[in-house]
């Protein structure tokens, strides 16, 4: 079992995958990270957007008989196959579609300038891949099979950070 957070402003027990928002790094779905400090981090940045109080949610994931049953995509660095699937997920053609699972780096505010630089067509994609060496990638999971997850993802407990 690998332990998970997902950062909030409320508790999650049951989470739908279909309540994610489109055009997201890896789709429309419910997004955890095996990142304690990188799920606080989001909590807190929630929390003060909305004026309320960050949640850390924590849950097991079975990952291995999660990805046993289903379609997948890992991205294990920031590479040019990374680099497309982000660019176009975030201009809605929804390649996350194809897939129940994908985990891989976030285009987050250490790599979004890059990113955006792109997607404007101001610098090509080797100098992004060149930019994007710099940064050591952080940790995303998108569950977007709503029966897998309600399988293989068990909620274990909520804090008040």
């Amino acid at each position: 079992m690998l332990t998970v957070y997902h950062g909030a402003t409320e508790e999650i027990c049951s989470p739908i995958c279909a309540f994610g928002r489109p055009r997201l790094d890896f789709g429309k779905g419910f997004y955890v990270t095996d990142l304690k400090e990188q799920a606080v981090r989001w909590a807190q940045t929630l929390a003060d957007k909305r004026g309320s109080q960050p949640f850390l949610n924590i849950y097991h994931l079975n990952r291995e008989a999660f990805l046993a049953e289903c379609r997948y995509k890992i991205f294990t660095s920031y590479d040019a196959e990374w680099l497309e699937f982000i660019v176009a997920n975030r201009q809605g053609k929804n390649l996350a579609a194809a897939y129940d699972y994908i985990e891989g780096g976030i285009a987050n505010d250490r790599v979004i300038d890059t990113i955006n630089l792109y997607i404007q067509g101001l610098i090509d994609s080797q100098t992004a891949l060149q930019q994007l060496a710099f940064y050591k990638p952080n940790n995303q999971i998108c569950l977007l099979n709503q029966e897998l997850t309600d399988k293989y993802l068990c909620f274990y407990e909520s804090e008040r950070i």
